[in-house]
């Protein structure tokens, strides 16, 4: 069962975004939390809280702990655009766009690997 995720309208470029998602992507919940909290961009802040929303939701829905977790995606899409005019020589303007982002992580239980005895 996966567990879900979604920050909208992020005001941070999903380029931007995309470089420190690439980061966790297919890390275990518990080194992806270590390896935002010592990132220095500024997306880490808002994907670590978006990671610990999704490590709350898969507590309380499943009772899963953030041990047994994996991130199975991370997706960064492009969210509305905010068209603002700068003044440039001459009365002229100029177009400026900020891009906004949509986020959506995914958990998954972690893969178990049983060891089987061997036959006698």
């Amino acid at each position: 069962m996966t567990m879900k995720a979604t920050i909208q309208h992020l005001h941070i470029a999903p380029r931007k975004v995309r470089r420190v998602a690439d980061l966790i992507r297919n890390k275990s919940v518990n080194e992806a939390a270590a390896l935002l909290r010592f990132t220095k961009e500024k997306p880490a802040k808002d994907l670590a809280k978006l990671l610990k929303s999704a490590v709350a939701n898969a507590k309380n829905t499943i009772g899963k702990e953030a041990d047994a977790l994996i991130i199975s995606k991370v997706t960064v899409d492009q969210g509305a655009v905010f068209k603002r005019f700068r003044t440039k020589w001459h009365g002229m303007a100029s177009p400026i766009r900020k891009k906004t982002s949509h986020v959506r992580i995914e958990l998954a239980e972690r893969a178990t690997k049983e060891k089987v005895s061997p036959s006698e």
